[in-house]
Order: structure tokens, then sequence, then C-alpha cells
């Protein structure tokens, strides 16, 4: 994966603001904070579809794009349901995550 462009990242993450947080604070969706390393769908006292709590996925780059690209495609059941079709909005975003930290 090319790498992305996190300062862009950073603005076009307000896209996933109305329902993600890079602070900790969970909201309609888990905080991103950390996201790198974690286990899909066991962030404490977020709500997650039943689909997302039995995956045995764990995130890094290659699986951030996939959902991101079309998170039903990628993990039916999911109720995340809006994708970003854009590869470099795509890179961009996912920089901007990686530079937070793992998790």
């Amino acid at each position: 994966m090319a790498d992305g462009d996190a300062a862009r990242g950073q603005k076009l993450f307000t896209r996933c603001s109305g329902c993600h947080t890079t602070t900790g604070e969970n909201k309609a969706g888990p905080s991103l904070a950390g996201v790198f390393g974690r286990a899909a769908g066991k962030v404490d006292g977020a709500r997650y579809s039943r689909a997302m709590a039995s995956s045995n996925i764990v995130w890094d780059d290659v699986s951030i794009d996939a959902y991101l690209a079309g998170p039903t495609k990628f993990l039916p059941g999911t109720t995340m349901a809006i994708g970003v079709p854009n590869a470099s909005d795509r890179a961009d975003i996912i920089a901007y995550l990686r530079s937070l930290g793992p998790g």
C-alpha cells in the first residue's frame, strides 16, 4: 500500500467523526484511537454488530483499507454501511490513523 498523507487524512477523517473519535470516546461507532494492531469488535463500551464482534480481524493497513473500500462486502453483517471509495482518500485516512499509534 502506498503511503498516505496523514495531514490530509486528518481533514478527511471529518467524514468519519459523526460516528467515530480518535480520543478514546465511543460514539455510534468505537473510538479509532490506537486501532492498529487491535482486534476488531473489542473496544470496551462500544456497540458492535454480531459479525464484527465474532470476527477474527486484527486491524492493519490491508484490513482497514478493505473495510473502508466496502464495509458490507468486507464483513457481511456489519452495521457500518458508509465506505470510502477513493483509494487515495483511504490511504490518507489510514496514514492519519497510523499516526495515532498502536492499540
